[in-house]
């Protein structure tokens, strides 16, 4: 997925800068980067962190930078930030999302005889495709709006510029913008969470296609919020940090309730409750607390030197990652009952190797409940996970022992109650080894959610989303 931060103050912004965009770590996969504006210079860095943390790769660089504003990303496309040089001056991008027809826009650039620059073996950097999309206009607010016009998918970004920077949230909103405030500066996040310690008050979150110029003193609305919008699901069930919110929807509260609403409905008797550490552990507490189980820690997280299991690109690392850094207890799992509480089950192979381990241990009973419903299509709007194929999904893989093809009509699969569903269901569970299975409600997690439905996407859930 991906976060960006950005700030400008009265006085030298690069400690904000630097820990700000280091808290948006646990959205990002590949690379990072920080881009600073100090008296007509760019000052940028960019390191790889699939094998080392952001603090680790940037505070060498530290002494480098100085400025009063800039922009950070932590990123899992390519190389960021960008730097451009164009009619409309001198300025650096930093993107979140998933540009959809990339290549009918590289066809169209190159038709026009332009080119590209920040090319890898993945195709054109996303974020100089908005750089130039950008260009074609005269001034970056008709520029922005370009951008939004010609993309389908999800972009969200910042400009930084000699006078400001320029907060863009995509066109219907899919990845959250807030904007915070303290004495002399103010700064802008995709995740809330960065404001606290750096002494930010949250002050705005933009809504959907709004645009916003920002200076130490204020920001100034250039383009309106949109009246459409389609806010990501799964930024409360997983991708957000527990601290964070999003259009005044705290993430952790958020996990409490929809742990709440999987037990009210659920019979099952158990010894205690578990989540599967780290973004489990809100849903498994909601469920406990209404259940009045113990909530208790059958594995033991050793985080100092194990990144978050989805970051590594290779499916074997990602594994290996995830088994290495859950020890077991013994002692809570032996002879017990235990219901764990997940985020979701993406493809289910980690947790495969979790109730293994867990039965090797001597569970007695291992009851499986899912945050969110079946993932049943692949995200279209941002890079949710690296699958390469939709048909890796746990879903899809049950209905291609069930039907002998993973890409046939998904649409009763993803309907709860009905016979495919609850076949669906039935294969995962006994894939993966479970006592029982038990997936949330769609209507269910729209309520714990607490908006419209039509504002969230559900995408990957029911297909429902549209991108225009």
């Amino acid at each position: 997925m991906g976060g960006i931060f950005g700030t400008i103050s009265r006085a030298d912004c690069v400690t904000d800068l630097f820990y700000g965009t280091d808290y948006h770590s646990h959205l990002g996969t590949k690379r990072a980067g920080m881009c600073v504006y100090d008296r007509g210079e760019f000052i940028r860095s960019i390191h790889s962190i699939e094998d080392s943390y952001f603090r680790t790769k940037f505070e060498q660089d530290l002494p480098k930078f100085r400025g009063n504003m800039g922009i950070g990303v932590i990123s899992d496309t390519d190389n960021q930030p960008i730097l451009i040089h164009s009619h409309l001056g001198r300025y650096a991008v930093v993107t979140v999302g998933k540009i959809l027809n990339m290549d009918e826009l590289e066809k169209r650039m190159l038709k026009q005889h332009r080119h590209f620059s920040e090319t890898t073996q993945a195709g054109t950097n996303p974020s100089e495709m908005v750089a130039m999309l950008m260009d074609e206009e005269k001034n970056f607010a008709d520029g922005i709006e370009n951008v939004r016009e010609r993309i389908r998918g999800s972009c969200t970004f910042m400009v930084l510029t000699p006078e400001g920077i320029y907060a863009a949230r995509d066109r219907l909103g899919r990845t959250p913008l807030a904007i915070g405030r303290k004495n002399g500066s103010r700064a802008v996040a995709s995740e809330t969470s960065a404001f606290p310690t750096l002494g930010y008050e949250l002050e705005y979150q933009l809504g959907p296609n709004e645009l916003v110029f920002i200076s130490p003193e204020e920001y100034k609305r250039v383009i309106p919020p949109g009246s459409r919008m389609q806010v990501c699901a799964f930024l409360w069930v997983y991708y957000g940090y527990p601290a964070a919110e999003y259009e005044g929807v705290g993430v952790e509260p958020t996990r409490y309730r929809c742990g709440a609403e999987l037990a009210r409905k659920d019979d099952t008797e158990a010894d205690l409750v578990s989540g599967i550490p780290d973004s489990g552990v809100g849903h498994a507490i909601g469920y406990a607390m209404e259940k009045r189980i113990p909530y208790m820690r059958p594995y033991v997280k050793y985080t100092p030197t194990w990144p978050r299991s989805f970051m590594p690109s290779r499916q074997e690392t990602r594994e290996l990652v995830a088994r290495m850094k859950l020890i077991p207890v013994r002692e809570v799992i032996e002879g017990k009952r235990i219901v764990f509480c997940d985020d979701s089950i993406v493809r289910g192979t980690q947790l495969l190797d979790t109730i293994r381990v867990l039965k090797h241990y001597g569970a007695k009973e291992t009851h499986m409940r899912v945050a969110c419903p079946p993932l049943v299509y692949a995200c279209d709007f941002l890079n949710f996970s690296a699958s390469k194929s939709v048909a890796e999904l746990a879903s899809r893989k049950a209905m291609l022992k069930l039907e002998g093809r993973a890409d046939g009509d998904a649409r009763e699969y993803a309907t709860a109650g009905t016979s495919k569903y609850q076949a669906m269901v039935e294969e995962i569970r006994k894939r993966i080894g479970l006592t029982t299975l038990v997936y949330q409600n769609l209507d269910d997690l729209v309520m714990a959610i607490g908006l419209p439905k039509v504002k969230i996407c559900t995408h990957c859930f029911d297909g429902s989303s549209f991108d225009r």
